[in-house]
């Protein structure tokens, strides 16, 4: 019988050809990868703690709370309501179940040498002053020092608490000026400016006339919602105190104003109205 020769690139050959079933066997059962798509998180809810609470709702909320509240203040921004202090931490109490008392000694002291001292029929001992106790250290002094701290703590947290409650009640200001472009106090300012000036020019100051003065003042104007004059502010001096004395005579003749107009989007308790005050030459008053 003769043998067969074996070429080496026969096992290549072999070699190959496993190794093409495996691709095929892997392409006709289909193994693939899939991409696993992460949980969505959870869904979380931001509740605010407010301190005062209003009996009408808003009509447009900018957080969540356990009451309702309308907030106040002169701030262009919703700003959230934070707690001036946060609330008291739970103490841990010693309970009324036994507790184990370990019983202990009194701890050595050091003997000392108690001298007498006779002078003249009298007698004289010497005390060691480590004997005397404390009376800062007795449970009735400790249980006082305790109470007083909770009292004045009691205090801090009342005074606290009435001061938040009168930010959160303080009025809603509004301020506007010349520039003003809402148009609902925008035409309230310029019904405003025109009876500012045509009382003024109808009693222009006669001192400011006999002396021929003249100037600028820049005056800020609060008003109430009836229309009557809250404040009446120089904001920037015209350097002559006639002028600014009769820019707010002046003001005093023309109140009460006209009742601020309703604004459903905001409501404003005080309007402040800041102008420019000029008394021009030729005794005319104008306002920009």
């Amino acid at each position: 019988m003769n043998a067969v020769a074996r070429h080496p690139g026969d096992n290549k050959i072999g070699a190959t050809f496993i190794f093409s079933l495996l691709v095929h066997g892997l392409l006709l059962f289909g193994i693939g990868i899939t991409y696993v798509a992460t949980r969505p998180a959870l869904p979380t809810l931001d509740v605010t703690l407010v301190n005062v609470a209003n009996n009408d709702a808003p009509d447009k909320a900018d957080f969540l709370a356990q009451a309702n509240n309308k907030g106040g203040g002169d701030s262009d921004k919703a700003n959230r309501p934070s707690q001036p202090f946060s609330g008291l931490l739970p103490v841990p109490t010693m309970g009324s179940a036994p507790q184990p008392v370990a019983a202990t000694t009194p701890a050595p002291q050091q003997a000392t040498d108690q001298r007498m001292l006779t002078t003249s029929g009298r007698a004289s001992f010497a005390v060691n002053s480590d004997s005397a106790k404390d009376v800062r250290d007795t449970p009735d002094a400790a249980n006082a020092d305790e109470a007083n701290n909770e009292q004045t703590a009691a205090q801090l947290a009342a005074e606290i608490r009435k001061e938040s409650q009168a930010y959160a009640k303080r009025p809603h200001k509004k301020y506007i000026s010349a520039s003003t472009k809402q148009y609902t106090y925008a035409a309230y300012m310029r019904g405003w400016v025109d009876r500012i000036e045509r009382v003024g020019n109808l009693n222009y100051p006669e001192q400011a006339r006999e002396q021929n003065v003249h100037g600028d003042v820049i005056l800020t104007v609060g008003l109430n919602r009836d229309g009557s004059v809250n404040s009446i502010d120089v904001t920037n001096s015209s350097g002559y105190a006639v002028i600014d004395k009769a820019a707010e005579a002046i003001v005093r003749l023309c109140a009460p104003f006209p009742a601020l107009p309703p604004d459903k989007s905001e409501k404003v308790d005080i309007l402040y109205i800041t102008r420019t005050w000029e008394f021009q030459p030729g005794d005319v008053l104008k306002t920009r």
